[in-house]
C-alpha cells in the first residue's frame, strides 16, 4: 500500500462528527420534556410520532419516536428490543467520502440495509453484528437556517425520504457528476418503507 493510499483510508473513511441520536419510547411526553429540560433543546420538527430537536448548530442531535403511534399494539414500555437507542447518526465530510467509504466497506462484505435521501442528508443505514445500528450521513445543505426552512416547508411532504441505488449513484460520481446535483432532493415521492428495528417492530 503506498502512501496515498494510506493516507485515504485513515482520513477519507472516518465521519467527521457524531450527528444525531434516535431514540424509540413509550414515554414521549415525559421524554420530550426531560430532553427540553436536560439540554434545553429546541424543536425543529414535530408530528404525533416523531420530535426533531436541537441544541445547537445541527439540524437534529436527538430525535424521539414515539411508539404509543408507531406500534399502538405494543404495551411493555420497558421491553427492551422495543424501546431504546434505535440508531447513532455519523456525518461524513462530503458526498464522495461517504461513497467511497461505501465502497471500500462492501470489500470488506459489509454492506448498507437502507440507502435514503431523507431531504436533509443523504443516508445509509448498516447494523453492526450485535445489531446495533447506525446511519452514516452527508448533509444537504450549508447553515442550520437552511435545514429549518426545509422542515418547515417540505418535510410534511415525505418524513421519510426517497431511497436511491448506491451503486449507481457512485457511478455516477466516479463519472464526474458533481456532488451538487445529488444533494438537492428533487422528487418527494415514492416515500420509502422504513426498514432497519422500526420496521421489525411495527
Amino acid at each position: 500500500m503506498n502512501e496515498q493510499e494510506t493516507t485515504s483510508n485513515t482520513t477519507g473513511n472516518r465521519p467527521t462528527k457524531l450527528a444525531h441520536i434516535v431514540y424509540r419510547t413509550r414515554r414521549f411526553e415525559a421524554m420530550l420534556e426531560w430532553y427540553k429540560a436536560v439540554f434545553d433543546t429546541r424543536i425543529q420538527y414535530q408530528d404525533p410520532a416523531l420530535a426533531f430537536m436541537t441544541f445547537d448548530d445541527e439540524h437534529h442531535r436527538i430525535l424521539l419516536a414515539d411508539m404509543a403511534v408507531l406500534q399502538p399494539d405494543g404495551a411493555e414500555s420497558d421491553n427492551k428490543s422495543a424501546i431504546g437507542v434505535d440508531h447513532v447518526g455519523y456525518t461524513y465530510k462530503s458526498l464522495g467520502d461517504l461513497f467511497e467509504n461505501y465502497a471500500r466497506l462492501k470489500k470488506h462484505g459489509i454492506s448498507p440495509y437502507w440507502t435514503i435521501h431523507h431531504g436533509i442528508t443523504i443516508s445509509m443505514y448498516y447494523a453492526d453484528p450485535d445489531g446495533n445500528q447506525m446511519e452514516f450521513q452527508v448533509d444537504c445543505f450549508e447553515t442550520i437556517e437552511e435545514s429549518t426552512k426545509f422542515f418547515s416547508e417540505k418535510w410534511d411532504a415525505n418524513p421519510i425520504g426517497v431511497e436511491f441505488d448506491a451503486e449507481d449513484w457512485l457511478t455516477q460520481m466516479r463519472a464526474g457528476m458533481p456532488e451538487s446535483e445529488f444533494l438537492e432532493r428533487k422528487v418527494h415521492e415514492p416515500i420509502s418503507p422504513i426498514r432497519g428495528r422500526f420496521a421489525e417492530l411495527l
